[in-house]
């Protein structure tokens, strides 16, 4: 646990350091979304998940889906400040809400059961239906929020409202995500995180099969000991990923902004060098779009950059994006 609390902390004062946060944080959220998304075996690629991110309209199911977790995140945190802070039953249906494009609520139909994909043996049946489950949500809601009711480390704690919330299994999809999500929220509720930008799912992908079968170790056997140390494992490790992950961007993005500066020279645009660590698939309409530059300027900038080998064309359709590759490589490395 002091383990844990360690590194988040170093993440934390990072965030807190850095002059424009939502800059890294974008392209972090997208990774945590990926992941997340992967666990329920809905797959994107890098590319083509940013460039969906550049251009939302051509993007394929799985990307919008991933894009989608990427809102809901966002709104969930913006309902939890608008509403004192607290993390409540309707934040989660909202999250549920966005991720699914739907207007699903609380599940209300019997006969919810979870299988084994493989011979479709009955795991776990989770209760029934929407009046009981609302009631096992109000007292969630009341652990998560008051603190003096469950005088828990939040670590400790944020492991018991995971397990709790996937237990209870209020929604007819999308139960993983929103639980997710929630473990972010919390965390910057508590005040441990000022954004929600732990990458914990890229854990859970590489150790997927541990995490089911200790969730199922609590409801049938009450192994609470092995879900936490996991769990404070899971927080350990994603930790120092993030923060590796930003400081290597904060590294490129200060040595890209020196070659820049010397390729562009007088025309050097600072709003470009953010929109290359945003979106790192960039496209001429998407410089005109952003008001960055006009169609001729982009242009230029654009081919300047690519012989200086600051970014790499690569031409899909009739569409020619532009790829800060290095950016892709910090991303995509473990």
């Amino acid at each position: 646990m002091a383990k844990a609390s360690r590194y988040i902390g170093e993440l934390n004062g990072l965030c807190a350091s850095l002059p424009n946060p939502e800059l890294l944080i974008n392209t972090i959220v997208l990774q945590e979304s990926k992941d997340s998304s992967a666990i329920e075996n809905i797959v994107t690629t890098q590319d083509e998940l940013y460039k969906a991110a550049a251009e939302e309209s051509t993007a394929s199911h799985a990307a919008k889906e991933v894009l989608s977790y990427r809102e809901a995140l966002y709104a969930g945190l913006e309902k939890m400040q608008a509403q004192k802070n607290l993390l409540l039953t309707n934040t989660m249906v909202e999250i549920v809400q966005i991720i699914k494009q739907n207007k699903a609520g609380i599940r209300n139909t019997p006969g919810t059961a979870l299988k084994n994909a493989i011979n479709g043996e009955v795991i776990y049946t989770p209760p029934c239906c929407e009046e009981v489950l609302r009631e096992k949500l109000a007292s969630l809601e009341r652990f998560i929020n008051n603190p003096e009711a469950s005088p828990l480390d939040p670590l400790i704690k944020m492991a018991f409202i995971h397990y709790q919330f996937e237990a209870i299994h209020p929604f007819a999809d999308g139960n993983g995500k929103t639980g997710r999500i929630v473990n972010a929220l919390y965390l910057v509720q508590q005040e441990l995180l000022t954004q929600p930008i732990l990458y914990l799912s890229s854990y859970i992908v590489k150790y997927k099969t541990e995490y089911y079968q200790l969730l199922r170790n609590v409801t049938e056997k009450n192994n609470w000991h092995d879900w936490i140390m996991y769990m404070l494992t899971a927080l350990t490790e994603t930790a120092q990923l993030s923060t590796k992950k930003i400081r290597n961007m904060l590294s490129l993005k200060e040595e890209i902004e020196k070659k820049m500066k010397q390729v562009l020279g007088s025309s050097f645009s600072y709003d470009l060098l953010q929109l290359m660590f945003t979106l790192p698939y960039l496209k001429i309409e998407l410089l005109e779009k952003k008001e960055i530059a006009h169609r001729q300027t982009a242009s230029i900038w654009l081919k300047k950059l690519t012989e200086a080998d600051i970014l790499k064309p690569q031409k899909i359709g009739r569409t020619t994006y532009f790829v800060n590759y290095k950016l892709m490589d910090v991303l995509s490395a473990d």
